[in-house]
């Protein structure tokens, strides 16, 4: 277990652009890293790499039955993932980067261990420097709360560490996030709108977006 600092508060560093790439090396190899995000701090994984998904789900004690999101770094990569209709295009447009996941008809390379078999998956951009700059490097990546299944959200690498320990082979410490709280979760089907998680963006942002 190693935890690399990556203070990026006054521009990003050789520190970070170092700590980007053992992060991206470690998911590379199959390995697990916890990284930030501008709400909590994530565990991530190879999206592609179904041995490391599947480590994943046993560090967090998540049951395999529970999704797990993706987190890309710009529309491109997402399209790759993930097919957009009309109401996920407003809301990308409208938000992301940022603290939102949209659930939507998933691509047919995304590992049925990722969505536990559904069809649909989540989705972001995290509006985070380091996520970003890591994403670009790796491609598509887990993004799912630093936690053990039912813990509350890593606001710090503190308290992720406190959960995984040496189950988790990086921790990148960039300090405490900024938002604190998680993303909002909406699922999409065709002209169906549901919001699953209220988080940092208010239901009543995302139906004027729609305008339902």
């Amino acid at each position: 277990m190693k935890v690399i600092k990556c203070d990026y508060s006054n521009g990003f560093g050789v520190q970070c652009e170092d700590a980007v790439r053992a992060a991206a090396e470690d998911i590379k190899a199959g390995k697990l890293i916890v990284y930030p995000t501008e709400t909590v701090y994530g565990i991530g994984a190879d999206i592609y790499n179904e041995a490391a998904v599947k480590n994943l789900y046993l560090v967090k004690n998540r049951p395999f039955d529970m999704p797990l999101s993706v987190a890309v770094s710009d529309i491109s990569m997402l399209e790759k993932v993930a097919v957009l209709n009309e109401n996920a295009q407003k809301l990308v447009k409208a938000f992301m980067p940022g603290p939102l996941t949209i659930i939507v008809q998933k691509q047919p390379s995304v590992p049925d261990i990722v969505t536990s078999s559904s069809q649909k998956v989540g989705i972001r951009i995290p509006d985070n420097r380091f996520a970003l700059e890591l994403i670009k490097h790796t491609g598509p990546i887990i993004t799912t709360s630093a936690n053990l299944h039912s813990h509350p959200d890593a606001i710090s690498v503190e308290a992720a560490i406190e959960d995984f320990g040496d189950a988790v082979d990086t921790y990148i410490d960039s300090g405490a996030c900024n938002l604190g709280k998680p993303s909002t979760i909406v699922w999409l089907m065709d002209d169906q709108v549901e919001i699953i998680r209220q988080g940092a963006i208010s239901e009543k942002q995302i139906m004027e977006v729609l305008e339902c």
